[in-house]
């Protein structure tokens, strides 16, 4: 088996081969450490018939080690300049497939049936581009894909928040939004020194197992997920004063608002940072005939 892509001596020669320059604006970093990408496809917890998906391969780090751990990879790469490269470094591997494509506008659902015929156990396992990570997470989530789970690099600032629980500074509606529809743990920190270019930040690694039907019951998606982000809007304010602000009509329907908080037992000078996912999901439903 050919020697690791993601050592120092063998990334800079790829990159040198090719010329590749590295854009800021695809967020491109590029792991260098063996160890690292090995612990990361352990947390996706593979075996010989998983399907795995990646999301910007880069010159196939990454991807090398989860062809050597599942059945079949299928990678999405927005670079033009990255296929010819890794169309060479991953020519030992016949199990990956490399979509040039956009995630955020692929039809992923569709690109699973045709590439995963007859498999069950499909995880998303990525070294994410840290400006778009939010948005390719909620697209994954809220396409409710049949994956089990996600386990993916990114800003360390960004985890924390994913994982945040109630009562801390880093919970928020980003919190909530993907808490309820997987388990999120953070599972590893990451040195910026294992990149090139070194990144400004540290990462970490999550892992997002989805939950077998959403943490709370509510009545309408939407307006929960409204709920929960006017009720951070300005996290120093009250409950009350951000469900007036930001609600559609919520100067008019003060009463209403004061109303709903009574019903679901919560005090109205809260903070939204207090609450649980319950409690929200609580809210959501007192307030919803309000507002509809």
């Amino acid at each position: 088996m050919d020697k690791d892509i993601a050592t120092p001596v063998r990334t800079r020669a790829i990159l040198e081969k090719y010329g590749f320059s590295f854009k800021k604006s695809l967020g491109q970093n590029f792991l260098i450490d063996t160890n690292i990408l090995k612990k990361i496809v352990s947390f996706a917890d593979l075996s010989e018939s998983s399907g795995a998906i990646e999301i910007g391969p880069g010159i196939g780090a990454l991807t090398e080690q989860l062809a050597r751990s599942s059945k079949k990879v299928v990678a999405f790469e927005i670079d033009q300049r990255l296929l010819p490269i890794l169309q060479d470094t991953l020519s030992p591997y016949e199990n990956v497939k490399v979509i040039h494509k956009d995630v955020l506008e692929a039809d992923v659902r569709m690109v699973m049936e045709d590439e995963f015929q007859g498999m069950n156990d499909i995880m998303v396992v990525a070294n994410l581009p840290y400006y778009v990570t939010t948005p390719i997470i909620m697209k994954l989530l809220e396409d409710r894909l049949p994956i089990r789970g996600i386990v993916c690099m990114l800003q360390k600032e960004v985890a924390d928040r994913i994982s945040a629980k109630p009562g801390t500074k880093e919970y928020g509606s980003l919190s909530i939004a993907i808490q309820y529809y997987t388990e999120a743990e953070t599972v590893m920190i990451v040195p910026k020194t294992v990149f090139v270019p070194q990144p400004n930040v540290d990462s970490a690694v999550i892992r997002l197992t989805k939950r077998e039907k959403p943490a709370v019951v509510v009545k309408d998606e939407d307006f929960f997920f409204q709920v929960t982000k006017a009720s951070f809007a300005q996290r120093r304010k009250t409950l009350l004063n951000n469900l007036t602000s930001q609600l559609p009509a919520g100067k008019e329907k003060k009463e209403e608002i004061l109303a709903a908080l009574s019903a679901s037992g919560i005090e109205p000078v809260r903070r939204g940072e207090t609450l649980s996912l319950e409690e929200f999901g609580r809210l959501a439903d007192e307030l919803y005939s309000y507002f509809h």
